[in-house]
């Protein structure tokens, strides 16, 4: 199963779907995708689940996707290269994202958990989606 397809049907915005799956299904395409990610405006609202102010730590976080089933990895998409494309301890991956305002997807389980963080201030969102 593909992380990034699943993430883009399950969290886009219907209207905008189709394109990101024409980018990151194409290795040459995906470097727009991965652009867009610092400013990303494209996140369906019905899936965001906000994070309490007091609970905006990797630490808290990871406890959150924890309790909703995230399994102890995660496959990560970063505009930050030393990220990108890889599968990482979700502990490890929150630590390396949190506070850092680089556009990044967590998917956690494939088309329906999932972090996100932009660079905008606030753009911090627990992504769900149930069966």
């Amino acid at each position: 199963m593909n992380h990034e397809e699943e993430l883009v049907k399950a969290f886009i915005m219907p209207t905008k779907r189709q394109r990101y799956l024409d980018f990151v299904s194409k290795p040459k395409a995906r470097q727009k995708f991965l652009r867009e990610l610092a400013h990303f405006k494209s996140l369906d609202p019905r899936y965001l689940l906000t994070i309490p102010p007091n609970k905006q730590h990797a630490k808290d976080i990871a406890l959150i996707l924890t309790q909703k089933g995230a399994p102890p990895s995660c496959w990560v998409t970063s505009e930050d290269s030393r990220l990108d494309g890889k599968e990482m301890p979700l502990a490890e991956a929150l630590s390396d994202v949190v506070g850092r305002q680089m556009g990044t997807f967590l998917s956690c389980i494939p088309g329906r958990l999932a972090y996100f963080e932009g660079e905008d201030m606030g753009a911090r969102w627990i992504l769900e989606r149930r069966p």
